[in-house]
């Protein structure tokens, strides 16, 4: 029996495990950085199972390393990510393990994220001797747009020692169960804020001719910026510009002298997303400056587009066709929302994966972020035995390699606009 194959065993003999996991960590949601119960929980499994536990990296994330007693110095490292917070969500599915926290709720499937981490921690350190090299778990805080894979690449997650590549999933509501989406480049946007101040003259609403109207002015900008993405960017490659807030005014009868805009933009490449953001603070500026007002631009980066390598897609593919048929492993159209795992694949090429979690033979599932989502818990299994047989995998190959276990160069940062 292969390695892959004994994960796999050992895997669906944990469901009942995973489950108990999952349920208990959606009964007891922790928002981002708070997730002080969650990484308690974790810590004291990997304690259990021997490993050496750091906790506290990026706030409230935890990581552990795996590795065979005879591992030498220049063995490869191989990163797997888990996350682990919540939403501020308000549940309204009427399930046993419904959310006991008024207005948390985990609506994104990071309940199950953290219980595939600790079923894939348990599978893994039963065969460590049998591990190529070293697998370091990363249990990560603050995914939801707070910036948790920063804090803790910043608090030196990538080092000591550094991972040459990473990988991880996201359980997918909508998808059949266990299909697997794999695929090199883009899998999710990249996904940044742009907020806009327009300053004009405000004055009485029966005087219009003394003031420079800071809505009429901010209006024409929200206008304008929608030809940003069907008139200057390629109509193949996808761009999105929202204004999400238009705030300005006080009175029925006093002409606003201010307006704010906040706006979230999107793509699938920096390239991309810094001309978005040229074009948005030209727009603006021509726009004030023809009527006599002004406006100041600030561009706060958000999370990396999410890029697979391409040997890091095709070691994942070969994988998961092993776990579930190739007629289950997938390509699809790439999403515009925006994951943070997406700082890992840059400094250490992988792959990251949606796994299917519907169950085809009933209703369609609630979409991520809904007060009713929830999903099919047999795809826990599933996602134990991929991340583990990806990590194996990867290992066993840069040891026959005996070269750098680079699986990829890193995709290029631009500057930041």
């Amino acid at each position: 029996m292969s390695l892959l194959q004994q994960f796999h065993r050992e895997a669906a003999e944990l469901q009942p495990q995973l489950v108990a996991w999952r349920r208990d960590f959606h009964m007891h949601p922790e928002l981002g950085f708070q997730e002080v119960r969650t990484a308690r929980i974790v810590a004291e499994h990997l304690r259990m199972l021997g490993l050496e536990v750091t906790t506290g990296v990026g706030k409230t994330g935890v990581v552990a390393l795996i590795e065979p007693d005879d591992a030498p110095a220049d063995a490869a490292t191989v990163l797997l990510r888990f996350d682990m917070d919540a939403l501020p969500i308000q549940e309204e599915n009427d399930v046993p393990y419904r959310s006991q926290t008024p207005g948390v709720m985990h609506a994104c499937g990071h309940d199950g994220h953290t219980a595939v981490g600790m079923g894939v921690a348990q599978v893994l350190a039963r065969h460590r001797n049998e591990l190529a090299g070293r697998v370091k778990l990363v249990f990560q805080p603050a995914e939801e747009g707070l910036g948790g894979a920063k804090a803790m690449i910043a608090d030196g997650v990538l080092e000591n020692p550094r991972p040459q590549a990473s990988f991880g999933l996201h359980l997918w509501s909508r998808l059949p169960l266990n299909q697997v989406v794999v695929q090199p480049g883009p899998l999710m946007a990249g996904a940044d804020k742009v907020d806009l101040i327009v300053e004009g003259v405000g004055g009485h609403g029966a005087l219009p001719h003394e003031t420079v109207d800071a809505i009429v002015v901010a209006s024409q900008i929200v206008l304008a910026w929608q030809t940003i993405v069907s008139r200057n960017i390629n109509p193949t490659t996808p761009a999105v510009i929202t204004v999400g807030t238009f705030h300005a005014g006080s009175a029925a009868n006093v002409i606003a002298g201010r307006a704010e805009l906040a706006c979230s933009i999107r793509s699938f490449d920096l390239e991309t997303r810094d001309f978005l953001v040229r074009r948005m603070r030209e727009v603006a500026e021509q726009i004030c400056a023809a009527h006599g007002a002004t406006s100041t631009l600030h561009f706060t980066p958000g999370v990396l587009p999410t890029i697979n390598s391409e040997a890091g897609a095709a070691l994942m593919r070969t994988v998961a066709t092993e776990l579930v048929g190739a007629e289950n492993v997938i390509t699809q159209t790439p999403a515009m929302v925006g994951e943070d795992m997406s700082e890992f694949l840059m400094a250490a090429p992988g792959c990251y994966v949606f796994v299917g979690a519907n169950d085809p033979n009933g209703p369609l599932n609630s979409p991520h972020h809904s007060p009713t989502f929830d999903f099919d818990e047999r795809m826990l299994s599933t996602g134990v035995a991929l991340l583990a047989g990806a990590a194996a995998r990867y290992l066993e190959e840069q040891a026959n390699l005996h070269a750098s276990p680079n699986l990829h160069a890193s995709p290029k940062r631009s500057n930041r606009s």
